[in-house]
């Protein structure tokens, strides 16, 4: 069972980490927003087909809680892509999925500054490893330019990601008791109806790229992968091995996504990159294995 478990949550994060390479590979091939919404128009089509009996059941709860449903799809599934697309258009793969390890100590700081969670001195000394990392590689292994606030574009379009995405999970809490194929469904019909705006801004501006051959197929992988096939897979392995020891392969996806990065688009691994992951994967490490016990 563990070992089914790790195989799955390993492709999980696998998925996931190629998510931003694709948004990298869509430069010139596809605009930010056009991605952003056609992978949510064929995530819709495909649940409207496997998960419309979860919805039927859970209609009732669904109509009492629809707009905080669409608040996840707006938040967590538009928001975060459109900016992490965004962001792709200024700079590396390998920054993005650098940055986006800094999604969980952003979670710790909302919980407790809005719910008191409980710390401990370990996740206080693993979050600041985590946020030299995150820090040194937005700055590109130059730290003065956080003084001089000398940021690239992309990074600090990243760093919008990053807390957009912390806000979408510490919300999390709130969701209603419905099955999780009926979550996504509605989740991702408000990421398709709340990006349909943002399209229209692109294509009011001529900025937007309508999909090339190689743009369909990385919206195709965008839609199908990363919004539906990860979502499943990240479900069954919390089922055979719990949320939080599931939750830990997490910290796996700057590793692929960095991989990906050097095997597909050719992006340079950098000395700053090295460290910044050893600060962010060992930060977060000893966030974990200190943190209070439940």
């Amino acid at each position: 069972m563990n070992l089914q478990a790790y195989v799955i949550l390993c492709i999980t994060t696998l998925i996931w980490g190629g998510n931003s390479v694709a948004g990298k590979m869509a430069v010139g091939h596809v605009s930010p927003m056009m991605l952003t919404s056609l992978r949510w128009v064929i995530a819709c089509v495909v649940l409207l087909i496997f998960a419309a009996p979860q919805v039927r059941r859970d209609w009732p709860t669904i109509r009492k809680s629809w707009l905080l449903l669409f608040g996840y799809g707006i938040v967590g599934f538009t928001a975060f892509n459109a900016f992490l697309y965004s962001a792709l258009q200024y700079t590396s793969a390998i920054n993005a999925v650098i940055e986006q390890a800094g999604i969980p100590m952003v979670i710790f700081v909302m919980n407790y500054v809005l719910f008191r969670t409980a710390f401990s001195m370990a996740q206080i000394a693993g979050f600041t490893l985590t946020l030299f990392g995150v820090a040194l590689t937005a700055s590109h292994g130059d730290l003065t330019t956080l003084l001089s606030l000398q940021l690239n574009q992309g990074d600090v379009l990243m760093m919008f990601a990053v807390l957009v995405y912390a806000g979408y999970t510490v919300a999390l809490r709130f969701k209603p008791d419905i099955h999780w194929k009926s979550l996504i469904a509605i989740s991702a019909f408000g990421a398709l109806v709340s990006s349909l705006p943002l399209v229209g801004w692109e294509m009011a501006t001529d900025r937007v790229i309508w999909p090339d051959a190689e743009g369909w197929m990385i919206v195709a992988y965008a839609g199908l992968l990363p919004s539906l096939v990860s979502q499943i897979l990240y479900v069954r392995g919390v089922e055979l091995i719990g949320p939080n020891r599931a939750g830990l392969f997490i910290n796996t996806i700057p590793i692929f996504g960095t991989l990906l990065s050097i095997l597909l688009i050719g992006e340079t691994l950098q000395t700053f990159h090295i460290i910044a992951m050893a600060l962010v994967l060992g930060g977060i490490a000893v966030a974990e294995k200190g943190r209070p016990k439940s």
